[in-house]
Formats: structure tokens, sequence, C-alpha cells
């Protein structure tokens, strides 16, 4: 990867719905060196997915919990993702080193909502305990800089 990819990852991340001939004359190429560029990038997996920023409070899911789950049992095996993933409040879920096994971000319509999410956090298999971290606002969520 040059810079001329890491400039096409900036100016995509900031808008992934611009054209091949706008991004290429932000970065000196053409319409279609840069469409390349980007099909490469993509077949590389360094661009992993096109997706849209949605405001979650905008949306009802307003309430945001950073849960670190505790555990007797090694959390980064496939039932506990699928168990996750079946779970649609959990936005990202981590395998972690630390006091805890998994850190999962959780995202509700209300504080009882995230109770009920708490619970069922706590009923997949291994799961011994939680500890949440309520989000009272954020400052910012950047996505990674391809040029650091």
């Amino acid at each position: 990867m040059d810079d001329t990819d890491r400039m096409l990852l900036a100016a995509l991340q900031q808008d992934a719905t611009q054209a091949y001939a706008v991004l290429g004359k932000a970065v000196g190429l053409s319409a279609g060196a840069a469409h390349e560029r980007v099909r490469k990038l993509r077949e590389q997996g360094v661009i992993r997915r096109t997706t849209v920023d949605v405001d979650p409070a905008a949306v009802g899911r307003g309430v945001a919990a950073f849960v670190l789950v505790e555990a007797n049992a090694w959390m980064g095996d496939e039932p506990v993702r699928a168990a996750l993933e079946a779970l649609p409040e959990v936005v990202e879920a981590h395998v972690i080193a630390g006091p805890a096994s998994l850190l999962v971000k959780v995202r509700t319509p209300t504080t009882e909502e995230l109770q009920a999410s708490l619970r069922r956090l706590f009923a997949i298999d291994g799961v011994t305990g939680t500890q949440t971290i309520v989000i009272l606002e954020s400052f910012f969520e950047r996505p990674v800089d391809p040029g650091a």
C-alpha cells in the first residue's frame, strides 16, 4: 500500500459515495485508475465493507454501554460469537486480555432494555459476570487513519 492508496482510503472514509472521478481527482488519478485501486484494496481485504454512519439516537438506540464480560471458559469460540451476533443490541464484541474475557458494546433504547440485554449476555454459556459502563456522552468516534 502506497501513499495514493492511503489518500484514497482517507477520502472514502470521509464519503464512500464519491464518484471515482472525484476520488481520482483528489489523489491525482483518472477515474478508471481510482476504481482499479479501490477494487484491489477490496480484494486484499483492506476495505472490508462500505456502510452508512447512522446516528443511534435518531433510530431509538440512544443508550450506549461498554460491558466487560467475565467468564469461566474461553470466549473466543464460534458458539459465543454466534450467541453475541444473535443479540441485535450488541454492536461490537472483542476478546480481550485483562480483568474480563470480552468487551462488548451495547446500544439500546432505554436503561430497562440495557438491563434486559445484560440478562441475555449473562445467559450465554460460560459467562459468570458482567461489569457495565454506561456512556453519558461521546465526544467523537473516528475511523482508522490510513496514513498513521
